[in-house]
C-alpha cells in the first residue's frame, strides 16, 4: 500500500502520465483500494461531495403610491437579524435590520433605542475621498435621517419596555432620484413588524411636495428643487406620529390640505407590512416589563402628592427653585421608605415621583386652565430683543423669551467656504449653515462636550430650514453665511428662539433678507378615555416651558413669516395624536408668531447697510484657466501678505477681505500676478524691466509688457529716460492704446497733474502750436477692425516696391517692441539674451463717445545727415506751395484736411486728407512723398490705372497702414 501511494505522489508531482480516478465509492467512510503494479486506472473512494444548491426562501410584497411601485422583501439578506427588510423603489434599495437585547438593566427607566443610518459611497459607485478611503463618523445628514426614523417609532413601544433596541439602516444602492430617508423609515417599521420585539405598529411614512400649486407624492430630488413644500409625514392608521416640514412661506390652509393628503396616502404602506408579517413574521416574545406595582405607586403618591401640589400652586417659583423644592420632596419620601425598608418602592422612587408630578400639572391645566408659571394658555412670555450686540462681528443679536436666551452671530465668507456635502443625493455644497450649540451651563449642569450631538444637529437644521426661505438668491448675494446659535439659558423652545435671534442677526449683518422669521412652540395636554383609548379632553398651550414640554403630549415647533410657514417639526409622546388637533394648533401658533414678529420689527426692521461697520468685502474676478495657474502657487502668499481670503474655482477668483484697503491690496496683487484684459484708459501698476534710449519697457498685468515712450514720461521735456525711471521701479501707468506692432503703449504723464504754466498757456492760445503737438499714430477708436471695409492689405511685391525705392525710409513713428530692440542688442552683443514679451490687445474701457483721447508717442527721426534734412525741408516748402492752390470750395468739403502750417506725418491718422507728390510710378501703384519727406503708397484698383507723372501733386486720403506702418492712400477726385 505504501509503495502505491508513493508512486501516485510521484506521478502527481512531475510525471507526464495522466491517471483517471473512478467515481468515489458509494459507501461512506470507505477507503480506496490500490493494486500495486496495476497499469490501469486505480479506483478512489471517500472523495468530497460537491456542495448542493441552497435555496433562500424570500417573501415579497408590492404596492404603489404616486405612480411609483414600492416593494418590501425579506428572507434573502441578514437572516440572523431579529427582523430585516429590503425596501425598493426604482433602482434605490435600502436594508433595515433590527435587534434587541435579551435582558434589561433593572435600574433603567427609559427606552435605549438607537437608530444608525448610513450612506456608504459604494451605493452611488464612488470611492470615498477621505485619507483612509473609507467612511468615517456619521455625517449630519445621516444623523438627521436617523432622527426621521426614530421620532415616529419610539412612541409605539409599550410602557416599561426598557430593553436596548438597535435599528441599523444601510443604503445598498441609489439612483440619485429618490431620497432614501422615507424609504428607510418604512423599512424599519416593516423590520419591527417581522421581529419578536413588542411594538404597536406598523406606521406609514410619505413625502409630499408642491409644484405650481399641485401636490406631488414621493417627489424626486429634481422635483423637490422646484417644489415650495417638502413635507415628511408619518402616521398610524388613524393618528399622526411625526411631521417635518420645509416650505417657502406656505399658508396654514394649504399645509392642512397637504397633511390630509399625506395621511390618506401614507396608510397605503401599512397593509403590505401586515401581510408580510403574517407570512414571514416571528411570534412576539414576552420581554420583561419594568413597571412599578400599584401598591408601591399608591404609597409614593400619598406621601408626595400634597407637597407637589403646593409647589405648583405658587407661580412665584422659578425654574431652579421649583426643581430644588421637588428634590426636597423626593428626599423626604425616600427617607420614609428607607425607614420602612421598602426596597421595591425605593427602586422606582424617582420614576413614581415624576409620574405624580406629571398628573398634578396635567390635572391643573385640563380642569382649571392654569399653567405652571401662571400664564394664560395662549400667552407668550415676555420678550427681549437686541441687535448689534457685538458690533465688531459681522452680525449679532440677543433674543430672550422668558428665561430662554439665545445669542446668535453671523459670519460671512467666500463662496469657497461653503460646506461640502458627501451625500448620495442632493446638492454637493451648502452655502447657508446654522450651527446650534447647547452647552451644559445653560441648564446649570456639568457635562463633557463631545462631537456631533443628534439633538443639536436636529435643532440647528430646523432653524436653518426656517431662515433659508427668506435669504436672497445666490446670484444676488454670493456670500457663504454661517449663523451660530449659542444657547445662554434654556427653559423651553431654544430652537425657535434661535430662529428669532438668527433672523435679527442676518439683518444686522446687512444680508438683504425679505422679512423677519419667528418661531414658537405649541404644546398639548390631553386626557384619554381608558375604555376607548380616544382623547376625551385636551388643552393647547402656546409657548411652552421646558417642564410643560417634558410633561405634555407634544412639542409642535412652527416657524414662519407673516405670509406663511417656513419650517415645522412635530414630536409626540403618546402613540399618536389625531390630525384634527394638530391642524387646530396652527392658528394659535400663527397669532403668537405675529406678536413676536412685531417685537422684532421694533428692534430692527430692515437690513443694515452692507458695507457699514465690519461687514466684509467680496470681489469676484473671472480669468481663463491658463491664467489661474500662477495664482494657485501664490494664493497662500497673497493671503499672508494682505490678510484677505482668496479662493479659486472654475475660472473665478473670489476675494473676501475685512476692510476695503485690504480688498484693494489683494485685488491689486491678484491682477498683477494673473493679469486682466487690458482696457484703454485704465491705470495699472507695473515694474520697469528695461530702459532704452527712446523709452522704457514695463512688465505689468501678470507678466505682460508695454512701452513707456520717452514722450509719455512727463509733461515736461525729458532728455534722458534714466533721469525719470530706473529698472525695478514700480509705477502707476495708464494704458493709452496699442501701436502698429501690437505693443501696448503706456503713459506716466497721464497719471500726473498738469503744471500751472501749461494751463495758463493753453488758456491764452486757442490753437496749439506745432511744437506743443504730441506726435503719434492713430488712437484706438480709429484702428482698423477685422471686419472693416478698408483698403486691402499690401502684398509682398508692393512692400518691396516701397522698400527697394532709393532714399525711401519707413515712417519715424513706428515703435519697436522690446524683443526687436533686444534682437538688435544681441546683434551688437551676442552675449545678451532675448526676453519673452507677452502681448494682449487692449480694449476701450468706455463707450466711443466717452473715451479719453489717447496721447500719441513722439516720432523719432531716422535720417541723421544734415544734407538729408535740408532736402526734406525744401521738399516740404515746395509741397506747401502746392497745397496753397487747392480751391477753397474743395477744402470746405474735406473734413480732416490738414493745412501745411501744422501738418506733420507723425501725427497722421486714418481719414486725414493731405497733398502728396508722385515720387515714383510702379506696376502696382504709386510711391507718394509727403511734405516732410515721408513716403507712402497708393495701390491701383482693378482696371483703374491712370496716367500719372513724377512730381504731380495729388489730393489723397489716408485709408490704412500696412504691417510695417507705411500709410496707404486713396485718391480724391
Amino acid at each position: 500500500m505504501s509503495m502505491a501511494v508513493a508512486s501516485l505522489r510521484l506521478l502527481a508531482r512531475g510525471g507526464r502520465r495522466r491517471v483517471r480516478f473512478p467515481a468515489p465509492l458509494s459507501v461512506p467512510g470507505g477507503r480506496a483500494a490500490f493494486l500495486s503494479g496495476a497499469a490501469e486506472e486505480v479506483p478512489q473512494a471517500d472523495a468530497p461531495t460537491p456542495p448542493g444548491r441552497k435555496v433562500l426562501e424570500s417573501f415579497r410584497e408590492e404596492f404603489e403610491i404616486g405612480g411609483r411601485v414600492i416593494s418590501f422583501e425579506t428572507g434573502k439578506m441578514a437572516r440572523f437579524a431579529n427582523g430585516s427588510v429590503v425596501i425598493s423603489m426604482d433602482d434605490t434599495h435600502v436594508l433595515s435590520t433590527v435587534a434587541a437585547a435579551k435582558s434589561s438593566e433593572p435600574v433603567r427607566d427609559f427606552l435605549p433605542l438607537t437608530v444608525d443610518y448610513q450612506e456608504k459611497q459604494y451605493a452611488q459607485g464612488v470611492i470615498p475621498t477621505t485619507y483612509m478611503r473609507r467612511e468615517g463618523a456619521p455625517k449630519e445628514r445621516e444623523l438627521l435621517c436617523g432622527r426621521i426614523i426614530d421620532r415616529p417609532i419610539r412612541p409605539l413601544f409599550p410602557p416599561g419596555f426598557y430593553h436596548e433596541v438597535q435599528i441599523m439602516v444601510n443604503v445598498i444602492s441609489s439612483d440619485g432620484k429618490q431620497d432614501p430617508d422615507v424609504m428607510a423609515a418604512n423599512a424599519s417599521s416593516a423590520a419591527l413588524m417581522l421581529s419578536d420585539i413588542p411594538w404597536n405598529g406598523p406606521i406609514g411614512v410619505i413625502r409630499v411636495g408642491r409644484i405650481d400649486g399641485n401636490f406631488v407624492l414621493n417627489p424626486t430630488v429634481d422635483e423637490l428643487g422646484m417644489s415650495d413644500l417638502n413635507l415628511v409625514y408619518a402616521c398610524s392608521r388613524d393618528k399622526t406620529l411625526m411631521i417635518d416640514v420645509q416650505a417657502r412661506e406656505i399658508t396654514e390652509r394649504d399645509l392642512q390640505a397637504g397633511m390630509k393628503l399625506a395621511h390618506a396616502e401614507a396608510v397605503k404602506c401599512i397593509d403590505p407590512q401586515l401581510r408580510l408579517a403574517e407570512r414571514a413574521g416571528k411570534k412576539k416574545k414576552e420581554y420583561r416589563i419594568s413597571l412599578i406595582s400599584d401598591k408601591s405607586y399608591e404609597k409614593i403618591r400619598t406621601l408626595s402628592e400634597a407637597p407637589i401640589e403646593e409647589v405648583f400652586t405658587d407661580s412665584t417659583y422659578a425654574k431652579f427653585e421649583r426643581g430644588e423644592a421637588l428634590e426636597n420632596i423626593t428626599q423626604s419620601v425616600k427617607a420614609k421608605l428607607e425607614e420602612e425598608c421598602d426596597e421595591d418602592s425605593l427602586k422606582f422612587l424617582h420614576k413614581a415621583v415624576d409620574t405624580v408630578r406629571k398628573q398634578v400639572i396635567r390635572k391643573r391645566i385640563i380642569e382649571k386652565g392654569l399653567r405652571v408659571d401662571g400664564r394664560q394658555l395662549d400667552e407668550v412670555r415676555p420678550l427681549y430683543c437686541e441687535s448689534s450686540t457685538y458690533p465688531i462681528l459681522h452680525g449679532s443679536a440677543l433674543f430672550s423669551r422668558g428665561d430662554t436666551q439665545v445669542l446668535c452671530t453671523v459670519t460671512l465668507g467666500a463662496p469657497g467656504d461653503a460646506q461640502r456635502l458627501d451625500s448620495i443625493v442632493g446638492p454637493p455644497t451648502k452655502r447657508f449653515m446654522l450651527h446650534y450649540s447647547f452647552p451644559p451651563f445653560s441648564i446649570n449642569e456639568v457635562a463633557k462636550r463631545g462631537g456631533l450631538n443628534r439633538r443639536e444637529v436636529g435643532h440647528g437644521t430646523l432653524a436653518e430650514k426656517a431662515l433659508l426661505a427668506v435669504l436672497p438668491p445666490e446670484g444676488e448675494f454670493p456670500y457663504t453665511v454661517r449663523v451660530n446659535s449659542e444657547v445662554m439659558a434654556s427653559d423651553g423652545s431654544t430652537s425657535m428662539a434661535s430662529v428669532c435671534g438668527g433672523s435679527m442677526a442676518l439683518m444686522d449683518a446687512g444680508i438683504p433678507v425679505r422679512e423677519h422669521v419667528a418661531g414658537v412652540s405649541v404644546g398639548l395636554v390631553s386626557e384619554v378615555d381608558q375604555t376607548t383609548g380616544d382623547i376625551s379632553s385636551y388643552r393647547i398651550l402656546t409657548d411652552i416651558l421646558g417642564l410643560e414640554d417634558h410633561l405634555g403630549d407634544m412639542d409642535f415647533k412652527i416657524a414662519g413669516t407673516r405670509r406663511g410657514i417656513t419650517a415645522i417639526q412635530l414630536d409626540i409622546k403618546p402613540a399618536g395624536i389625531p390630525l384634527d388637533i394638530i391642524c387646530e394648533s396652527l392658528e394659535p401658533a400663527r397669532k403668537a408668531r405675529n406678536q413676536i414678529l412685531d417685537r422684532m420689527d421694533q428692534e430692527i426692521s430692515s437690513a443694515r447697510a452692507f458695507n457699514d461697520g465690519s461687514s466684509p468685502r467680496l470681489a469676484t474676478l473671472s480669468f481663463s484657466s491658463d491664467s489661474l495657474r500662477k495664482l494657485l502657487f501664490h494664493r497662500k502668499k497673497i493671503e499672508q501678505e494682505t490678510g484677505a481670503r482668496v479662493s479659486v474655482s472654475d475660472g473665478t477668483v473670489t476675494i473676501v477681505a475685512k476692510t476695503q484697503p485690504i480688498m484693494d491690496k489683494a485685488v491689486e496683487k491678484v491682477e498683477f500676478l494673473v493679469g486682466r484684459e487690458i482696457e484703454v484708459g485704465r491705470t495699472y501698476k507695473g515694474v520697469v524691466s528695461s530702459i532704452k534710449e527712446y523709452g522704457a519697457f514695463v512688465e505689468f498685468n501678470g507678466g505682460q509688457q508695454g512701452l513707456l515712450h520717452i514722450s509719455e514720461l512727463s509733461h515736461e521735456k525729458v532728455s534722458k529716460v534714466s533721469d525719470v525711471v530706473s529698472v525695478g521701479q514700480v509705477l502707476s501707468l495708464t494704458c493709452i492704446g496699442q501701436d502698429l506692432r501690437g505693443n501696448i503703449k503706456l503713459s506716466l504723464k497721464a497719471t500726473l497733474p498738469h503744471a500751472h504754466e501749461k494751463k495758463d498757456l493753453a488758456s491764452k492760445h486757442t490753437d496749439p502750436l506745432p511744437s506743443q503737438e504730441v506726435v503719434g499714430w492713430t488712437v484706438v477708436e480709429n484702428m482698423r477692425s477685422k471686419d472693416a471695409n478698408a483698403e486691402p492689405s499690401i502684398s509682398k511685391d508692393e512692400d518691396n516696391m516701397i522698400e527697394d525705392t532709393p532714399g525711401c525710409s519707413t515712417p519715424a513713428v513706428i515703435i519697436r517692441s522690446a524683443a526687436e530692440c533686444d534682437a538688435q542688442d544681441v546683434t551688437d552683443d551676442p552675449k545678451k539674451k532675448r526676453p519673452k514679451v507677452a502681448k494682449s490687445s487692449p480694449k476701450p474701457s468706455k463707450p466711443a463717445s466717452e473715451r479719453q483721447e489717447v496721447k500719441r508717442a513722439s516720432a523719432k527721426k531716422t535720417s541723421g545727415a544734415s544734407t538729408a534734412k535740408k532736402n526734406k525741408k525744401e521738399k516740404a516748402d515746395s509741397s506747401n506751395d502746392v497745397l496753397d492752390v487747392i480751391p477753397e470750395q474743395n477744402k470746405s468739403n474735406i473734413t480732416n484736411y490738414s493745412s501745411p502750417s501744422n501738418f506733420r506725418s507723425g501725427s497722421m491718422k486714418l481719414g486725414d486728407v493731405v497733398t502728396a507728390k508722385v515720387y515714383q510710378i510702379r506696376a502696382y501703384g504709386l510711391v507718394l512723398e509727403l511734405s516732410d519727406g515721408v513716403r507712402g503708397m497708393h495701390k491701383f484698383a482693378e482696371n483703374g490705372h491712370k496716367d500719372f507723372e513724377v512730381g504731380e501733386e495729388l489730393l489723397v486720403k489716408c485709408s490704412s497702414f500696412n504691417a510695417k506702418g507705411i500709410p496707404v492712400f486713396s485718391l480724391l477726385d
